[in-house]
């Protein structure tokens, strides 16, 4: 499965080993599964906080089961893609001993992540009264469906249920049949986003204050933000956006176009890109300074007609020819991928996005890597998913302080699950 990554993909490049990490001493205790929490926790890793994973022994995150699974890597990329950099530790909370032991790491720590049903935490004594008793300044973050209050606190939620209660889905797809879901499961990410832009916002003031706090992010309420402006417009009109398909209803010409070879999406934004697609690229100044054509208003009340003056022209040579003359003109412009095509692209080789990353088992293993650019503190090098539980024995011995005897009395009593915590594999 994964034959083709070093002969497609550069090794990663690894940071300069002087470099100071943007959250060096930073520790989170993440309850989290699944992709927002999950994601919002890998970014706070891979700028250098220490990321300590808590799951069921066993099963571990039920992410884990995403297809395509490798079977030597005992997870899915969907896994892999989500959980980098992260330390796993196996703990049973239906257990008193697994909960005790949660405890004490989150006596260590300075955030904890969860984003379990709303009483979950309650039931298990970990919410965020009970944490801030035993750390006073930790800052807890809550990742929800509806919110932790209110009539709606006990639904559960995922991805694509909060695109179509947004309303997200309604804008999507073509007018002429139902409105589509984004494959890509975008309010999963942009609540990851979201809650660690509110983590770090929470360990500034800390730093300000002394005071921890409590932070919750919803999904539906992201969701609906990821509307973009068109609730806003909403709210001016008092009408919904319409079905486009890959048209703009707000700027013209903005859309898909098919040159001799392949298709391609050009995005007029305003009148002059306008005027330099015509005059420079499609050589019709004649177009651009006609008056029918002045305003993207006028634009957009013509657009069947304007498209299909620019769809002749365009049919008539290949994509190389127009992206050049495009880029010259500084018309916006793109062609249309795939996912496999994107990754490969030369844009993409020449900013690094994908490598492949050493992995003790299987070799290598492919890493996308965040888009982040710190100039003095870079992200840090990417260390590949852990297995459940791989680094409860080090874990618990280096934080904690447990020998030997304790480890086997706490296997015994069933904290970690039915098997005893792992002593391989004790990287960060």
């Amino acid at each position: 499965m994964l034959d083709n990554i070093e002969a497609d993909f550069p090794e990663h490049t690894p940071r300069p080993s002087h470099a100071p990490r943007a959250l060096e001493g930073i520790r989170v205790v993440d309850f989290s599964h699944f992709i927002a929490g999950p994601f919002a926790t890998m970014i706070l890793a891979d700028m250098g906080a220490e990321v300590i994973k808590i799951e069921p022994p066993g099963r571990g995150d039920d992410l884990r089961r995403y297809p395509p699974v490798h079977a030597e890597l005992g997870h899915g990329a969907p896994f892999a893609w989500t959980n980098r950099n992260k330390r796993s530790v196996a703990l049973d909370l239906k257990a008193s001993e697994g909960v005790a032991i949660a405890r004490e790491l989150i006596a260590t720590a300075d955030v904890v992540v969860e984003n379990f049903s709303t009483g979950v935490m309650e039931r298990f004594g970990l919410d965020y009264e009970s944490c801030r008793k035993i750390r006073p300044e930790i800052v807890y973050c809550s990742v929800s469906a509806y919110g932790r209050e209110g009539s709606f606190k006990d639904r559960l939620g995922f991805d694509p249920i909060a695109q179509v209660e947004s309303g997200f889905v309604s804008m999507n797809g073509y007018a002429d049949r139902e409105g589509v879901r984004a494959l890509s499961p975008v309010m999963d990410i942009s609540t990851a986003m979201m809650a660690c832009n509110a983590i770090l916002g929470a360990l500034v003031a800390r730093e300000r204050s002394g005071l921890g706090q409590s932070i919750e992010v919803s999904l539906f309420d992201n969701a609906v933000l990821m509307t973009g402006y068109a609730t806003m417009q909403h709210l001016f009109s008092g009408t919904d956006p319409q079905r486009h398909g890959n048209t703009s209803p707000d700027t013209c010409p903005s859309g898909v176009f098919q040159a001799e070879d392949c298709s391609f999406y050009i995005n007029c934004g305003n009148d002059k890109i306008f005027q330099r697609l015509m005059s420079q690229v499609v050589d019709r100044p004649d177009l651009a300074e006609a008056e029918i054509y002045a305003t993207g208003t006028d634009r957009i009340r013509r657009r069947e007609e304007l498209f299909a003056i620019l769809g002749e022209a365009f049919a008539r040579r290949p994509w190389s020819h127009w992206q050049a003359r495009m880029r010259a003109a500084g018309v916006p412009c793109g062609q249309v991928r795939t996912v496999g095509e994107a990754i490969r692209s030369s844009e993409a080789r020449e900013r690094g996005l994908v490598t492949r990353i050493p992995h003790e088992t299987v070799g290598w293993v492919p890493n996308i890597n965040l888009p982040i650019r710190y100039s003095r503190m870079p992200i840090v090098d990417p260390v590949a998913a852990p297995a459940v539980g791989q680094h409860t024995d080090s874990v618990l011995r280096q934080l904690l302080g447990y020998d030997d005897e304790r480890l086997a009395r706490l296997a015994q009593s069933g904290a970690f699950g039915e098997s005893v915590p792992s002593r391989r594999g004790t990287r960060a």
